[in-house]
């Protein structure tokens, strides 16, 4: 069932009158290319595993001029694809996106940007853009030459039989240890005239903070001037996956990558009917997106919301909140079912925040678990049943001001560790290809 929000977005002084603009969005079905004017396609190249059968190769394409936004990794380590997609959006706004899984394309040196360059040339040249309106994205394994020999001669083919309704076949071709496909699309009424916004996003591990590692792309039929457009994806970004972590590690990929191409016909711009309703709703994908990364978490058990209030500044509360969401230890209780709050507060006086140990309380799943640094008495059997659940949320006031902030993360199980141990297979595969000794 789609669910449906309604917002009061704003007011117009009018003749002496006040005058509501009203707006409603809902969630609907679809994904990348659920609005209007933008169409996909997504092939099998077998760029991991030449025998594989499974998409890895994909495009989404605007018929129409866009304005275009991006957040990538800062991590000081960055992908071929990272480097090209920046350089591209500093440049002008993109109209195309040509992503791939299988391979990061990063730590391959100025080879790796070559490639990275010679994709968007192949795909600008079949749909008639400029190099520089195509932005590339590339998720899988670091430090491998991308394997072009298998890549190149199926741009074109790429480039054809684009359509609409391939959206969901983008998000299948981008996944790696995904363990499903990661769509949200809305559905904005302003003023009895509709916008959508779609979107696809990937990742499951090496997920931490500051831009945090994922791909995800966002397409919208409103026309929203490029400015605006950077604030409003600037801001939610900061709310959304800058809040996630599974691992603590972040990256060298991440990207995310929003276009607005007015195909809708209803122009937005802060202070005009309708604005707020569609910051709202693209927040609120963003947040779908990050949560649903979370919750998909490399062999995760629990979707943990770790809540710091009571900080004196929003920075603290950030670094008590991520200090305790990428605590090893805490994380190894929540897999064991273990209300180890002794475990949480540890990580609270380690964040490098000055906290007051005996002023700290802490609620674990709505029970009150420390108040004053001490252990209160909420039966520990209380707390175990509790902890249980899939999600849950930590709650931890340092009363010592009035800021706060919120982590989204996860626990650490045996199985994380033995499905990252080693990624032998793939370099393998690239020593066949010729890639690698």
């Amino acid at each position: 069932m789609p669910v449906y929000v309604a917002k009061c977005v704003g007011t117009e002084q009018k003749l002496g009158f006040i005058i509501m603009s009203i707006g409603t969005y809902k969630e609907i079905e679809g994904g990348v290319t659920v609005a209007k004017g933008y169409v996909a396609n997504a092939l099998a190249c077998g760029i991991k595993k030449p025998t594989a059968t499974r998409l890895d190769l994909a495009l989404v394409y605007s018929t129409l001029p866009t304005t275009s936004s991006g957040t990538f990794t800062t991590n000081r380590v960055r992908a071929a694809c990272v480097r090209v997609s920046q350089n591209h959006l500093r440049r002008g706004n993109v109209r195309a996106v040509v992503a791939n899984s299988g391979n990061a394309n990063a730590c391959t040196g100025a080879d790796g940007v070559a490639v990275a360059r010679k994709e968007c040339s192949i795909v600008a040249k079949e749909l008639g853009l400029k190099p520089s309106e195509v932005a590339v994205c590339s998720t899988g394994v670091i430090g491998l030459p991308m394997p072009m020999v298998r890549i190149e001669p199926r741009l074109p083919e790429l480039c054809q039989n684009l359509s609409a309704e391939k959206g969901h076949d983008v998000a299948s071709a981008i996944i790696t240890s995904d363990t499903r496909e990661k769509e949200v699309a809305v559905e904005v009424e302003i003023n009895g005239q509709i916008v959508r916004i779609g979107s696809c996003c990937k990742g499951a591990g090496m997920i931490a903070p500051c831009m945090a590692t994922m791909i995800c792309l966002v397409c919208t039929d409103a026309a929203v001037k490029r400015e605006d457009l950077d604030n409003i994806v600037k801001d939610g970004v900061s709310k959304t996956f800058n809040r996630i972590t599974i691992d603590g590690d972040m990256s060298t990929n991440d990207t995310c990558l929003v276009m607005a191409n007015g195909a809708s016909g209803v122009e937005l711009a802060p202070g005009t009917p309708g604005w707020e309703t569609f910051v709202e709703a693209l927040h609120y994908v963003l947040m779908e997106q990050a949560k649903r990364i979370v919750q998909d978490g490399e062999r995760v058990t629990k979707f943990v919301t770790v809540q710091v209030e009571g900080a004196p500044s929003a920075a603290e509360a950030k670094r008590v909140a991520e200090g305790v969401a990428k605590s090893a230890l805490v994380k190894s209780s929540w897999n064991g079912g273990d209300p180890n709050w002794g475990r949480i507060i540890h990580a609270v006086g380690y964040s490098g925040m000055r906290v007051k140990e005996e002023k700290v309380d802490i609620d674990i799943a709505g029970l009150p678990a420390c108040r004053g640094g001490v252990q209160t008495d909420t039966p520990s059997d209380d707390l175990r049943e509790r902890v249980q659940a899939r999600e849950f949320v930590v709650r931890i006031n340092l009363n010592l001001g009035s800021h706060e902030y919120v982590v989204y993360t996860t626990d650490l199980s045996p199985e994380y560790v033995d499905f990252n141990r080693s990624e032998y297979a793939y370099w393998n595969q690239a020593k066949q290809d010729g890639l690698t000794r």
